[in-house]
């Protein structure tokens, strides 16, 4: 194309497609390009801004690697993560949450009542509640992935102190769809501000802190995958979150109760001396269409 201009070049670019090209990668092409092209011309974007930008990517595949995915992140504070989620979501369940960057497959199988807390100080937190279909009936079979920071706010992924599954683990429900384990009560924390996100979260004046939470992935066949957290109500950063996580279903109250009322049929049954806090939260996953 000889007579290419500012105002026809997002259509030249859409010519270049072959014929045999995806409807749907056309649709998104041709979305992205007129998207990208008009935001260059909205900010009459200079050749030095331009060349910061690629460098700034560049710096992106510096700082990711097995442990840390720096590009997750980027999505995660600039919304997108969170935008993908909502637009994704079914009404009927339980909202989805960001799946956030430090995720580690391959997490131990767990029992009912099985103790994450071990040796790490801190309130001890009893985390429990049902897994069910959307007219409140116990999903048997399900599995529910959980993982948290430690008290550091650290993720085991993030700390060579902490053992690779450290604060993670997997449970299946039983008929009753109950799960239930005991931990250390969740610190907010700050997402990672040492690199190219960092420089972002600067530069316009944000602070980088997570408000306190409980990471869940729930499976269960027949059904749709459920990505979600759970936040206290008193966390100073529910109405802040750097990653724009928070759901309004998703906040829940910490009840303390005092030790002579921890149930049977956890590990720490009988060992509690001091009061808990009880996190009770049910839920609720949509059918497969």
């Amino acid at each position: 194309m000889r007579k290419l201009t500012q105002d026809n070049i997002t259509d030249v670019f859409l010519s270049y497609c072959g014929k045999d090209t995806d409807p749907r990668m056309r649709e998104i092409m041709a979305s992205l390009a007129r998207h990208l092209h008009a935001f260059a011309k909205e900010v009459r974007l200079t050749h030095a801004e331009w060349q910061t930008g690629i460098e700034f990517m560049e710096r992106m595949t510096e700082f990711t690697d097995a442990e840390r995915h720096e590009f997750v992140l980027l999505s995660d504070v600039l919304g997108l993560s969170s935008l993908v989620d909502m637009i994704n979501s079914v009404p009927g369940g339980t909202s989805s949450s960001v799946l956030g960057p430090f995720h580690i497959s391959g997490a131990p199988e767990i029992p009912f009542g099985h103790d994450m807390k071990r040796h790490y100080e801190g309130p001890i937190l009893l985390a429990r509640g049902r897994i069910t279909d959307q007219d409140a009936n116990p999903i048997e079979g399900a599995r529910l992935d959980i993982w948290q920071t430690a008290p550091n706010g650290l993720y085991s992924s993030q700390d060579p102190e902490q053992d690779t599954y450290s604060f993670h683990g997997i449970q299946t429900t039983g008929a009753d769809g109950c799960y239930g384990f005991t931990t250390v009560k969740p610190v907010s924390y700050t997402v990672p501000s040492d690199g190219p996100v960092g420089d972002i979260l600067n530069a316009v004046g944000r602070h980088p802190w997570r408000p306190s939470h409980l990471h869940y992935i729930v499976t269960a066949t027949g059904y749709r995958q459920l990505v979600t957290e759970i936040f206290p109500e008193d966390d100073p950063y529910l109405d802040e979150d750097t990653v724009f996580g928070v759901r309004e279903d998703l906040v829940m109250n910490y009840v303390e109760r005092p030790p002579d009322t921890f149930p049977e049929g956890f590990d720490l049954s009988g060992n509690v001396s001091e009061p808990y806090l009880v996190a009770d939260f049910d839920l609720k996953l949509v059918r497969e269409a």
